[in-house]
């Protein structure tokens, strides 16, 4: 395990992959620490250069005071990046990953080559929304919101195995503050303008029973980017990548042959 230390906030992170590897970052969604990733990495291409890292007040991440902005988010990738020599990668973000994507290009383009929109939007939900999820955490913890979570979270198929447990007990064990904070960063942001002005390859992937970011928001997001691409997975809710994890290395690593990034 190791810690890097930004200043005001600690991230967790892990590089695994050959020094001269095709760089790759992978950014999880809120709720989760970097173990999201780990259905899939077996399956993608040899040789990879890949860094996974849990948010502020995530996983084994230290948890600065709530609230968040999205420039802060956006900052310690940006910094998680330069620190490690991650340039001119393939750049993988869930959710409010995908929200840090959006916001990295915008501001550092020189760090990314290629952009995979995963269960995301330029703006998700409302105000109103994130505020009544902000207070219901801060008067009863992230256990008062687990299972709506999970209906959000997972197809209806999901629900009837062993493995939603493993799930609910990773959202249950983040940090209350982390969550809110990451809730708050989520509210403040619409990227609609600045994604629309992106020209970079971008693919969008959507799970047909996401009842977080429904396809037709992470459709909306992608459009805004000149000849980007849109897959669908079917069978799967908002973590497609857990869900069905071979078509998602399989949509990622066609992406990466696409772009030569492999």
């Amino acid at each position: 395990m190791h810690m890097a230390d930004l200043g005001d906030v600690r991230l967790h992170y892990r590089i695994d992959g050959p020094d001269d590897g095709a760089p790759v970052v992978f950014v999880n969604s809120l709720g989760t620490d970097m173990r999201l990733w780990d259905p899939i990495l077996s399956m993608l291409p040899a040789g990879l250069r890949i860094l996974r890292f849990d948010k502020r007040g995530h996983g084994l991440s230290t948890c600065p005071p709530a609230p968040y902005s999205m420039g802060q988010l956006v900052s310690d990738c940006e910094q998680m990046m330069d620190m490690h020599g991650f340039k001119d990668a393939m750049f993988v973000g869930l959710s409010i990953g995908g929200m840090i994507a959006q916001g990295l290009a915008v501001k550092r383009l020189d760090l990314m080559r290629a952009m995979v929109l995963s269960n995301t939007g330029a703006k998700i939900g409302t105000k109103e929304m994130w505020a009544d999820r902000i207070q219901d955490v801060n008067t009863g913890g992230i256990e008062k919101l687990a299972d709506a979570v999970m209906d959000r979270w997972f197809s209806r198929d999901f629900h009837h195995g062993v493995e939603l447990e493993l799930w609910r007990n990773m959202l249950t064990r983040q940090d209350d503050e982390g969550y809110a904070g990451c809730s708050a960063a989520i509210s403040g942001t619409d990227f609609f303008t600045t994604t629309a002005k992106l020209r970079l390859p971008t693919l969008g992937i959507a799970g047909s029973e996401d009842g977080s970011t429904p396809p037709d928001v992470v459709r909306e997001t992608v459009d805004l980017i000149p000849g980007s691409r849109f897959h669908l997975i079917r069978k799967a809710g908002h973590l497609p990548c857990v869900e069905q994890p071979e078509e998602y290395a399989c949509v990622l690593t066609d992406f990466m042959v696409a772009t030569r990034h492999i």
